[in-house]
């Protein structure tokens, strides 16, 4: 079996394909195999209809292909083009690559592959020996054209939040599916505009606004509002994790004021922040020695751990008694700044505080996506434009499903 042989079997070609030539080109800098590619001379191709066609013209073709051992690694073909029953012309797709890409299918998943093991596009690009763009178009198309067959048809409750693409730099929001835990559209800014774009492209797939039963957002008034004004028939509910960290903001207010008076507090911001169940024995000791000598910060952290009751409660009539109750002790009588605002704040937005008692749900899922998202941010270092972020997200956390063809596994 000689060489051309070997390297055409290696290559999954079939008639009429064949190795013509191979070209081992050598320098000080370089070493490069070159495969060159031919058909059968009299070979006919099928049309986008399937019928045999003649072969028109031919147009030189190159790409680039896995190294063979260490040393870069090229196929070259004239392409044949085929003169159609309609007379119209057109190109023959080769089976090694797909149409308009300089790289074989075995280039491109070796990328998507390494790209899919937490390997940086920058990392992958030196490793392939390409420029990093040239990577991200790679691994745009498989994305996007995983992404344009997706279907959101049974997506009834929405968790929505914003995420920056960079530490200081542009937001995007995101569209959660609640129930199975994936982000299913991601948009730039954080406005009312970003619920305008997920009612659109929802309605694009086919799931109209009335379908939305309920909405997990946190309190953002542009969110507020947009999902008023574009999901009407859905229930909002105010995430429980949002509404905790304004409370905990207030207790860590409380701390901050208390320890410029006492030294003894420093280093104890997350004592009083975490659950107490997470707090080493030694913490815990600490804790309760701290909440009697500092009384205010004590009914601060009481009033605290008092509220979070409200999320193991599951009676609605029950929980708004407690909610009215805890929040007018706090404003009335509690003469603590920090939590007569939070209490303020909770009051105005009760309904969508109080829809977690009976709905459930969370933007917890997306909370738990954050890890991926911090991980797209990594692997998408360098990346130029947004929408490759966007993309990055929709790999990771998008549960695609890429229907590569079979040349490609």
């Amino acid at each position: 079996m000689n060489s051309e042989i070997l390297i055409g079997m290696a290559l999954g070609l079939e008639s009429p394909w064949e190795i013509a030539k191979l070209d081992f080109k050598s320098t000080k800098s370089s070493k490069e195999l070159h495969i060159h590619i031919s058909f059968k001379k009299g070979a006919k191709f099928k049309d986008d209809t399937g019928k045999l066609c003649p072969v028109h013209d031919t147009i030189k073709k190159q790409w680039q292909h896995l190294n063979f051992f260490e040393h870069s690694c090229f196929l070259h073909c004239n392409v044949p083009r085929i003169r159609k029953i309609n007379s119209k012309v057109s190109m023959v797709e080769v089976p090694w690559a797909r149409k308009n890409s300089g790289f074989t299918l075995l280039f491109e998943a070796l990328s998507m592959a390494m790209i899919e093991n937490e390997m940086p596009i920058n990392k992958v690009a030196k490793f392939m020996r390409v420029f990093p763009q040239r990577i991200w178009t790679i691994f745009n198309h498989w994305v996007e054209k995983a992404y344009s067959a997706d279907t959101v048809k049974g997506v009834t409750k929405l968790g929505i939040d914003e995420t920056s693409s960079k530490k200081g730099h542009k937001y995007i929001t995101l569209g959660v599916d609640l129930d199975t835990s994936r982000v299913f559209f991601a948009t730039q800014g954080k406005g009312k505009k970003t619920i305008v774009n997920i009612k659109e492209y929802l309605a694009k797939k086919g799931v109209a606004a009335k379908k939305i039963t309920d909405i997990s957002i946190d309190l953002s008034p542009s969110f507020i509002s947009g999902c008023k004004d574009n999901f009407p028939k859905a229930q909002i509910t105010f995430d429980r994790f949002h509404v905790v960290k304004l409370l905990n903001k207030a207790m860590d207010t409380v701390r901050k004021l208390e320890r410029k008076e006492h030294d003894d507090l420093k280093g104890h911001k997350y004592t009083f922040l975490k659950n107490p169940c997470n707090l080493t024995d030694k913490k815990a000791l600490e804790l309760e020695n701290l909440v009697q000598i500092y009384p205010v910060l004590g009914e601060a952290y009481r009033l605290k751990e008092s509220f979070n009751l409200l999320w193991s409660m599951s009676d609605i009539t029950e929980a708004e008694e407690f909610f009215d109750q805890w929040c007018d002790h706090v404003i009335i009588e509690s003469n603590i700044p920090a939590f007569i605002k939070f209490a303020t704040t909770a009051k105005t937005h009760k309904k969508g505080i109080l829809n977690f008692v009976k709905t459930k749900i969370t933007n917890g899922i997306l909370e738990g996506l954050n890890c991926k998202i911090q991980l797209a941010k990594r692997r998408a270092r360098g990346y130029r434009n947004i929408e490759n972020f966007k993309n990055m997200i929709y790999f990771l956390c998008g549960k695609l499903k890429f229907d590569y063809p079979l040349y490609f596994t």
